[in-house]
């Protein structure tokens, strides 16, 4: 069955943006001064979207135009001083000598179609601290206790498992013992930004859910979560301040950016719930044999009392995908016993196994940008598992193809109940980086609010130019569609100056985020 999410094809369409002298906010007339800040020593420390990753990876251009090397240039004519970056060796990203870091996405043409392809790591991970002090200190990866964890830039803990550093630390970390924040403190700044939280609850979503919620364990030791949890917000809450009592004990003043929503994303927004056509070729023909296939399991759901699991296909309106829901109860034992007189134990066993928690995706579930490339192709492990298991060839494929005969695993799907924990979290996040905001009296940039609206119908609208989260035509997000691309990274910075100014009285300008650089189709 070929691919039946079609969502690239956006960048077909993608809209040109154009530069024009329609400016909201003239800044010709606008004298440029600190007010009541001192920009002389400018340190960013976050994770990273701090740190200009971009298209799933961090390379020279997206760290020329991250938001703080932008905020950095608009504070030079404030008195801002020099801004260092620890620049990766080329432009293309990742390490050659680690697992699970190519290099950065690029769209292709690949069967006719627009797709995001990983291209291959150019260099291994270097060591450029020599060159340092760097200014630009966010850290890819990193969650809020990350920055104040000791040995975080010893290349000796990136062969731990768990690792407990981080490469790109690694690379500028002043020796292998110290802290982000030990490091940014002894820079001995007078003004900082932070934005750190995200990944406390982002991979807990990108991972559609797997992991463990410690606001409901309570579990307030962050050595023992995993990559995919989220973190207690106590954690969260307790990290920060350390961080922010170690910056203002030496005088620094600064901003705080709080955590923008998992569902303003175009990472969870991309994919539709209901992508099976019946127009598509390789879909429509099959909807008669497969509603009739499912007919014998729906009689189950509907005696067991739950039709609301109930598997059908439309052949008038797009369908919606088959997904496993680890939250339901599972019906395994009671299909199989249902099945047995009528397809015999071995088949029935395999129908209770496959079928015990799913259900039909519906609008408040969110799909993964990743499902794109499995939905309804042949899943070959599940195939594999089929024929050995005495299927033939063709019952195996019939049986396997994923989101219509066999449900999508809990990564690629974000449930709704899952969706709300991580919402919950990011909440929790915002609550307690507001509250600290205040007690610090520093800075604080929403946004959370400014990506919802940055994620609605009208977007943002800068200098005449609207930008939206959409897939590759909104302009703002890159290729991972999680991370921003220059023109996201340059809204950003614009988020950031508002902040500063009216907290500090500072008339930093503005930047014309379609002056910087978007997505390149070829």
């Amino acid at each position: 069955m070929k691919h039946l999410n079609k969502i690239l094809l956006a960048a077909l369409t993608v809209t040109t943006f154009s530069c024009n002298d329609d400016f909201d906010h003239p800044i010709e007339d606008i004298q440029v001064t600190a007010g009541e800040a001192d920009f002389s020593k400018y340190i960013a420390l976050g994770n990273s979207l701090t740190s200009g990753y971009r298209d799933n990876a961090l390379y020279q251009s997206g760290q020329e135009n991250s938001y703080p090397n932008i905020l950095a240039g608009l504070m030079k004519a404030a008195g801002g001083g020099d801004f260092k970056i620890p620049y990766m060796p080329n432009n293309v990203g990742g390490f050659t000598n680690l697992p699970g870091f190519p290099g950065k996405l690029e769209l292709k043409i690949v069967n006719g179609s627009l797709s995001p392809v990983a291209t291959e790591a150019l260099a291994a991970l270097d060591n450029v601290s020599s060159q340092g002090p760097y200014q630009n200190m966010g850290v890819p990866g990193a969650k809020s206790y990350h920055l104040i964890a000791p040995n975080y830039g010893d290349q000796a803990g990136l062969l731990t498992s768990p690792a407990t550093a981080n490469p790109y630390f690694v690379r500028f970390a002043s020796n292998a013992t110290t802290s982000v924040i030990e490091d940014a403190v002894a820079q001995k700044p007078t003004f900082f930004s932070l934005w750190i939280g995200n990944n406390d609850v982002l991979g807990y979503a990108t991972s559609g859910g797997v992991g463990v919620d410690h606001n409901e364990t309570n579990n307030l030791v962050p050595s023992t979560y995993g990559s995919s949890d989220i973190s207690n917000v106590n954690v969260v809450k307790a990290s920060i301040n350390e961080e922010l009592k170690a910056l203002t004990a030496i005088g620094a003043k600064g901003v705080i950016a709080n955590i923008p929503s998992v569902s303003s994303v175009p990472y969870f927004t991309t994919v539709p719930y209901a992508p099976l056509s019946p127009a598509n070729p390789s879909f429509g023909p099959l909807i008669d044999e497969l509603n009739s296939t499912y007919e014998g399991l729906n009689k189950v759901f509907d005696a067991l009392g739950a039709s609301d699991r109930k598997i059908s296909f439309s052949k008038t309106a797009a369908s919606a995908v088959v997904i496993k829901d680890k939250d339901l109860t599972d019906l395994s034992a009671q299909i199989t016993a249902a099945l047995t007189p009528q397809l015999g134990l071995a088949t029935a066993t395999l129908y209770g196994m496959t079928y015990g928690q799913v259900r039909q995706a519906t609008k408040n579930d969110l799909l993964v940008l990743s499902s794109s490339s499995v939905i309804g192709k042949v899943d070959e492990t599940r195939l594999s598992n089929l024929i050995a298991a005495g299927l033939s060839q063709e019952q195996a494929a019939k049986l396997s193809v994923v989101g219509v005969s066999y449900p999508m695993v809990d990564k690629y799907v974000l449930t709704q109940k899952e969706t709300a924990k991580a919402e919950a979290a990011v909440l929790k996040y915002n609550a307690a980086i507001a509250e600290l905001a205040t007690a610090y009296n520093i800075a604080l940039v929403d946004t959370y609010s400014e990506m919802q609206k940055l994620s609605s119908s009208t977007g943002i609208k800068y200098y005449g130019q609207t930008y939206t989260t959409t897939y590759i035509s909104g302009g703002a997000f890159s290729l991972d569609g999680i991370h921003l691309t220059g023109n996201g990274y340059a809204i950003v910075a614009n988020m950031f100056v508002d902040a500063i100014n009216t907290k500090y009285n500072s008339t930093l300008r503005k930047v014309y985020p379609a002056n910087y650089p978007g997505i390149a189709i070829p």
